[in-house]
């Protein structure tokens, strides 16, 4: 399973990308999608991945998808793996009986005017890509969709590593990751900081936490939006070039690795950086 992208969503654009370049993370206008509602900005990572900001073109209108994520300014909303057959792959899908919509064709046009091509399928029920990822193929060249930042080209950052999901229930998410992906558990570890416990696993690219404590903004997270994406781990060849370059990072272990949450301005961090 390769990850294709991941979503923060926000109210408006601007802001969500005054953030990341704040963080030296300049992303690119991406322009406006097919449903004539979102627009998106990305960074690009050299593997091919990247960090998508999605918000509506019109401040307030409806949104098709991730409506409640954009409006309360929420962050992390979901992710994507790639799929080089995605009617087969969700045919399979269907077959275990989940529920899959698509595959649909979408497009993009960029500001250049050149208009991008995908095919998307969505798995289970409610917004795409919460605990289930969407899975996405391109029809036109991947590198139309989507091409290293230069904020992060060449860089020691090498695109997006893992995936962390809140969920209430550890059993039940790892009975759906096995069910869906034969997912292999790994053992399981704490972050007091959170506090949370954290479920990994040895062939997804998928850490699960669940809180600890009701009190938390973890679990007031979880309340509000349920199991969803709570943040988004970059892949570093270089961890001491990492903590130059975010020199407001505080260092947090994850299963005995050493993680640098970047700071983005809420209770809880969306973006890590590490290097396994």
């Amino acid at each position: 399973m390769n990850i294709d992208h991941v979503t923060i969503a926000g109210a408006a654009l601007d802001p969500l990308r005054e953030v990341f370049a704040g963080l030296g993370l300049a992303t690119d206008y991406g322009g406006p999608h097919s449903n004539g509602v979102t627009h998106m900005a990305l960074l690009g990572f050299d593997d091919g991945s990247y960090i998508e900001l999605i918000s509506t073109l019109k401040p307030g209108e409806a949104a098709p998808w991730w409506d409640r994520f954009i409006a309360g300014d929420a962050g992390p909303c979901a992710w994507a793996v790639s799929a080089d057959d995605i009617a087969s792959e969700a045919g399979r899908i269907a077959r275990l009986k989940i529920q899959v919509r698509g595959p649909n064709a979408v497009s993009r046009q960029r500001p250049d005017g050149r208009l991008v091509e995908w095919d998307i399928a969505y798995l289970g029920d409610g917004d795409p890509g919460l605990t289930l990822p969407f899975m996405i193929h391109d029809r036109t060249p991947h590198e139309l969709r989507v091409t290293p930042s230069a904020s992060v080209a060449g860089s020691e950052l090498g695109g997006v590593a893992r995936v962390v999901i809140m969920a209430k229930d550890l059993h039940e998410t790892d009975r759906l990751y096995s069910k869906v992906y034969g997912a292999w558990e790994a053992p399981r570890s704490v972050d007091e900081h959170l506090p949370a416990e954290l479920q990994t696993f040895e062939n997804l690219p998928v850490i699960v936490a669940s809180p600890l404590d009701p009190g938390t903004p973890l679990a007031a997270r979880l309340n509000q939006y349920g199991p969803c994406p709570l943040a988004y781990l970059i892949r570093s060849s270089d961890m001491e070039r990492s903590a130059r370059r975010f020199p407001s990072a505080y260092e947090g272990i994850w299963f005995e690795n050493p993680v640098l949450w970047i700071p983005t301005g809420g209770e809880l961090p969306w973006l890590g950086i590490i290097d396994w």
